[in-house]
């Protein structure tokens, strides 16, 4: 049974990690590692090291002389070095391993895809190649030997040196050893070149087998786009000189962000316009950047242990799609990303296996690697911008890559941050990292005639989660407008901080009652209870100036016709007149009408009539869906 770890037994590794020297000699059954670490002292204990059943030790050395094998030994995972056998003062940790690359099926550490070496070693795949702290806050420069007959020898940092069936590469910057990266094999590369903000020069390759490199191009170009984009949107400049990306059929991720040699599953990198669709463009568009923004979020700061994984994870994501809404449709990103949150994550929260952006307790890390961790931890990033403002966020940003660059950091930290730059205190916010599940948003309206004023009841609920029955409050920042019954806009945009279990809020000098625009951009990730009639959905549909309000609003008018006619009914003639008003709109973005035309698929009608304790009928779904289409 695996061993629980738990977030509150962390404690610092008692030695300092000063430089990372690697030597490969690569063969497919017999590949030699020579590794030395020059190591100091912080605190007192052994020396422990993590490594793995493939690893045939064959010398192990301290400044070039045997350890004694009486201070060593040799567990499942581990290899400690007793106290005793360490000397005071800086050393350097020698060892020489033997590994089988063509035997390693489970893709973790230095493996064969198709006849090229390739390493993958996040979250816990460095262990496999040599003994090693093998944790992300141990950090160091590396610099590697390679020794190979491949004709493309590749690794982190820049290239040092080369020469036939060699080459020598140095990575400047410290990084965790899940950020280590190889690659050897008979590549061809797509190559060009990005001048940065500061005038450097840095070659870009992106490294293929010899038949795939007419479907190289695009990717190329999705590399340069996220580059300039990183410096203009967060003054992220690039630090190396040379950035490469390989593309392997065998990857069991869709891509890795090593340090200047990201690792993609081939299918995010290779596109044709014989072959692929405009999904599969903005999928390898957005995967590029994704990787390439780790390369400030994730490895020049990175986590501090693996419970803090939603802070690279979820900032990135939220990064990547801040950049696909520059590229491309901003209200059909949104709306996308809003899907896919509810589709997958709402149902990890409402599940057995619900768990916070930051667990507190894991069994393998490889099973956190979650809707939670990624779309959730983004969802968080964009509150706190909301709550902040985007120049409170962007001063936050500068300050957090000023203060923690180089480091392995936590929630803690990044909030910190955020409140030593705007002045707010994020004690309340922090549950959103904590606690599981998703909140209950309830609305209920009151209407004063006489008055001309609209007061908005707010309240929130978290239902029990594993581990974590009773939920206290937390902040919610809920976007509301309203807009009048002729479909003016008599209040924009206005963000309400709902900060207890239930609040109010008026509004008044209204000339007739509006309807209101709840939750605009998806504001929060919550659940939403209230009362709203069809007509007034339709004024939604056919005037909401937010795009994700109006969206939905046609969606849930959709979908309560399809839910009537499957059980017999007639479609709700609004819903026509709605559709009418998006159509007549030319000032829309064509791809966002695209987009709120799409029914809601026969999944979710069916699911709805159940909820409503209904008896889905899949033939009667199918036919009313078929009919609102051609209707």
């Amino acid at each position: 049974m695996a061993e629980t770890r738990f977030l509150g037994d962390y404690s610092p590794w008692p030695f300092r990690l000063k430089l990372t020297r690697l030597r490969f000699d690569l063969r497919p059954r017999g590949t030699l590692v020579r590794s030395e670490l020059h190591l100091e002292r912080r605190g007192p204990g052994p020396l422990v090291l993590d490594g793995g059943a493939g690893l045939r030790t064959r010398a192990l050395t301290i400044d070039g002389a045997p350890v004694n094998p009486a201070h060593v030994r040799q567990g499942a995972e581990t290899l400690t070095i007793a106290h005793a056998a360490l000397p005071d003062r800086p050393f350097v940790l020698g060892a020489e391993v033997e590994i089988d690359p063509e035997a390693n099926t489970a893709l973790e550490g230095l493996y064969l895809s198709g006849g090229i070496f390739c390493t993958q070693c996040e979250a816990e795949g460095f262990r496999h190649i040599t003994w090693y702290p093998d944790r992300p806050d141990v950090m160091a420069p590396f610099h590697v030997t390679i020794r190979s007959d491949q004709p493309v020898i590749l690794s982190n940092g820049n290239p040092v040196a080369s020469g036939r069936g060699w080459a020598e590469w140095h990575d400047p910057w410290s990084k965790p050893s899940y950020l280590f990266a190889l690659v050897a094999g008979d590549l061809r590369a797509v190559s060009d070149s990005f001048t940065t903000m500061s005038g450097r020069k840095v070659a870009l390759n992106v490294w293929v087998r010899p038949a795939d490199l007419d479907r190289a191009g695009f990717a190329m170009e999705s590399l340069k786009k996220s580059m300039r984009w990183d410096e203009t949107a967060y003054g992220r400049e690039y630090d190396l000189d040379v950035f490469n990306i390989v593309a392997v059929d065998d990857f069991n991720m869709g891509a890795m962000e090593n340090k200047g040699l990201n690792i993609f599953n081939s299918k995010l990198v290779l596109a044709s316009p014989d072959t692929a669709t405009d999904a599969d463009y903005e999928r390898i568009e957005a995967v590029i950047a994704h990787e390439y923004f780790h390369n400030w979020t994730g490895n020049r700061i990175t986590c501090r242990d693996w419970f803090q994984l939603c802070l690279k994870e979820g900032l990135t994501v939220f990064r990547d799609q801040q950049f696909t809404s520059d590229m491309r449709s901003a209200a059909v990103k949104r709306i996308e990303d809003v899907v896919t949150l509810r589709a997958r994550q709402f149902r990890e929260d409402a599940g057995p296996l619900a768990h916070p952006p930051r667990p507190d307790r894991y069994e393998e890390i490889n099973n956190f690697y979650t809707a939670t961790v990624y779309e959730k931890g983004a969802e968080v990033i964009g509150m706190l911008r909301r709550l902040v403002g985007d120049e409170g966020y962007r001063t936050a940003l500068d300050l957090y890559f000023d203060r923690h660059d180089g480091q392995a950091c936590t929630i803690e930290d990044w909030l910190k941050v955020f409140e030593d730059a705007t002045g707010r205190d994020l004690a309340q916010f922090k549950r959103w990292y904590t606690d599981a599940g998703t909140p209950k948003l309830t609305l209920a309206e009151e209407w004063d005639e006489d008055a001309g004023r609209l007061t908005l009841r707010l309240s929130q609920s978290t239902a029990p989660t594993p581990g974590q029955p009773d939920k206290p409050p937390r902040v919610i920042p809920v976007a509301v407008g309203l807009i009048s019954p002729n479909g003016d806009e008599v209040m924009p945009t206005r963000v309400l901080e709902l900060t207890q279990p239930e609040q109010e809020w008026s509004f008044e000098d209204l000339g007739a009652r509006p309807v209101v625009s709840l939750l605009r951009g998806f504001s929060a990730p919550v659940t939403v209870d209230r009362r709203i009639g069809r007509a007034e959905r339709a004024i939604l549909v056919a005037h909401d100036t937010d795009p994700f309000a109006r969206w939905e609003a046609g969606h849930d008018l959709a979908l309560e016709s399809l839910v009537a006619m499957a059980q017999g009914g007639e479609s709700d003639p609004a819903l026509g007149h709605a559709w009418g008003g998006l159509l007549a709109d030319s000032s829309l973005d064509p791809a966002f009408v695209a987009l709120c035309l799409r029914l809601p698929p026969e999944d979710e009608i069916a699911a709805t009539i159940a909820t409503q304790g209904g008896v889905p009928d899949p033939d009667a779904i199918h036919r009313a869906r078929e009919a609102l289409a051609a209707e």
